[in-house]
């Protein structure tokens, strides 16, 4: 009799059809040695573009260094997702795709096959009659696991994919409960002094603390979150994750873990582990379901231990592009103009969070050709633009937005990018450089255009050189762009229609569009998020309330007498046109 481990997998992964007569998967690999039913989900993500020459290079010298094999090492390394490569097993292998939807709701022959074995083979039984037993593979080219499957059952298996993490997942809600006595779930991490760095230090490197880690990112990239808060109190680990600019609590890892956790994240991004009394900033770069991606990390010090929030940046799908952030219209207009303008000054304000830098990188990306050069100084550099040269602010070593501005402006730019006049010193350099020939974007925080004015003036800027060197100021916020695939119309009522009333071509019967929740949305009605703006151009009345001081109020007025659209404004026409809700608008802009 033939050893198990001696299995040909072509004839195994034949057993896999109903139906003996279909043309047997990995018909290949019998026909032509050199081609396997692996070497063909390699071929097929190669063809797709996921996979590049260098990677897989990587991930086989890995593999085989290991003894492992190949495409799961490609999916830990990040450098496929589970998604992919579960959805390209399919096609290769003409195996349907399991919806974790429909997996089963109670255990399926929780007798034949042990929990040990389910978890280390990743198998998740769906069905089981008296002709075959349905089973959802993470490998399903794994010859082995097929042959162990169906000499337990006794009968034909019929197999299906599913990514890795939904039948773990799958398989602790439905077997772990049945075979496993509860276990004290901070017994992994035992009794120690927090003070013990070392201990700490071994704590936060091994398996069990990595994955919680790594499962809070790759979820929270699954998820579509910006950002990943941790937050430790006197009973509870917290981990929310922000998405499209809203909170979302989710599960979190158990609070006797939290040292572990914070310690772990804090290696990943190169901070002292033994320093829990100040904040501290780092970032880690690392890759995720293919995606390269930037998490920047900030720790600050709280009652129960340090909160952490990452920002994720991702660096492949961001797109600097007006149309795609939701510039259009006169608002558009008028920032073109202004960014033609041969050198003065561009502020963008609006609060933390509101799309500033992604507004001056979009404008950076249209303003970069050959003849020009610009010079950015940022803190901390956020996305790396090709032909930018983008200095990092270091204010620990003295390089501050002033001190780099100073520099700069002896290297001949044309453009100049500040990440943000904090102070009057980098205001007035800027405003020199402005008056010297130079384009100049920036950052302010203030709520509208129109404070942007008042807040430089108040800083100490001169009144006759705002006159002189503004161009203009944008002023934005961001609301969630509804999901196109489930939004559903609906009549306006006639107070509600009567927000409208201003707007050319618009009648007292208006449709608007409310949120519902779809899989493709997550449920929430909304996917990604777009801006709505304001652009306050510097023309001769608002030059002449400049020099007499006038207030925001009246600055404001001026502007919209002569033909600005607030953001309140642009929010309507963008909830008429079924982009998003009136409720988002309102959510953040007034009607003033």
């Amino acid at each position: 009799m033939q050893d198990d481990t001696m299995l040909d997998k072509a004839p195994v992964i034949r057993a896999l059809r109903d139906d003996p007569d279909d043309v047997p998967l990995g018909q290949s690999a019998c026909d032509t040695p050199d081609i396997t039913p692996e070497s063909e989900v390699v071929a097929s993500l190669q063809m797709q573009g996921k996979l590049t020459p260098g990677d897989l290079a990587r991930a086989r010298r890995l593999a085989e260094d290991g003894g492992d094999s190949l495409l799961p090492m490609l999916v830990r390394l990040g450098l496929i997702s589970e998604r992919d490569m579960a959805r390209t097993m399919s096609e290769v292998l003409h195996l349907p795709l399991a919806d974790a939807a429909q997996f089963p709701a109670e255990p399926v022959r929780e007798d034949l096959f042990t929990l040990r074995f389910l978890k280390d083979s990743r198998v998740l039984p769906l069905a089981d009659d008296e002709q075959r037993i349905e089973v959802a593979l993470a490998n399903p080219i794994d010859g082995f696991v097929l042959a162990a499957v169906r000499m337990a059952a006794g009968k034909a298996v019929r197999a299906s994919v599913a990514p890795p993490t939904e039948i773990e997942a799958a398989i602790e809600r439905l077997y772990e409960k049945v075979e496993e006595t509860p276990a004290d779930p901070d017994a992994d991490f035992g009794d120690f002094d927090e003070e013990d760095i070392e201990h700490l230090k071994d704590l936060a490197s091994e398996a069990p603390v990595i994955r919680m880690v790594n499962q809070l990112i790759q979820k929270a990239v699954e998820s579509r979150a910006s950002d990943i808060h941790i937050e430790p109190f006197a009973d509870v680990l917290k981990v929310r994750y922000r998405v499209d600019g809203i909170l979302k609590e989710v599960d979190a890892p158990p609070v006797r873990s939290t040292a572990a956790v914070i310690s772990r994240v804090k290696i990943m991004a190169k901070l002292n582990i033994a320093e829990r009394r100040l904040p501290q900033d780092g970032r880690i770069p690392i890759r995720i379901q293919g995606k390269e991606l930037d998490l920047r990390v900030s720790t600050v010090p709280t009652m129960f231990g340090e909160s952490v929030v990452m920002r994720l940046l991702d660096k492949e799908s961001v797109r600097f592009d007006l149309d795609a952030l939701g510039f259009d219209g006169s608002p558009r207009e008028r920032l073109r103009v202004i960014l033609e303008q041969p050198y003065g000054i561009l502020l963008v304000t609006g609060p933390t969070g509101s799309g500033k830098s992604t507004t001056l990188y979009t404008a950076l990306s249209r303003l970069n050709t050959e003849e020009r050069k610009i010079i950015t100084v940022e803190d901390p550099v956020e996305y790396q633009l090709p032909g930018i040269n983008q200095i990092q602010v270091k204010a620990a070593i003295g390089m501050t937005f002033a001190g780099a501005l100073r520099a700069i402006v002896r290297q001949d730019p044309d453009i100049i990018m500040v990440g943000e006049m904090r102070d009057l010193e980098t205001a007035r350099i800027a405003v020199q450089s402005a008056l010297t020939g130079h384009v100049v974007l920036s950052t302010l925080h203030t709520n509208d255009a129109a404070s942007g004015v008042t807040r430089l003036l108040d800083m100490g800027v001169e009144d006759y050189l705002l006159t002189s060197t503004i161009n203009g100021i944008l002023a934005q916020r961001l609301v969630r762009r509804l999901c196109p695939h489930c939004r559903a119309s609906y009549r306006a009522l006639p107070e509600l229609a009567e927000r409208f009333a201003h707007m050319a071509g618009v009648t007292h019967d208006i449709d608007l569009h409310r949120a519902v929740g779809c899989e493709a949305c997550n449920g929430t009605g909304y996917r990604g998020r777009l801006v709505i703006t304001e652009v306050l151009t510097m023309t001769d009345q608002i030059r002449k309330a400049i020099l007499s001081h006038a207030t925001a109020t009246e600055i404001r007025r001026i502007a919209v007498a002569e033909g600005m659209e607030t953001m309140y404004q642009d929010g309507l026409r963008k909830a008429l046109d079924g982009r998003t809700t009136i409720e988002e608008v309102l959510r953040v802009a007034e009607d003033n």
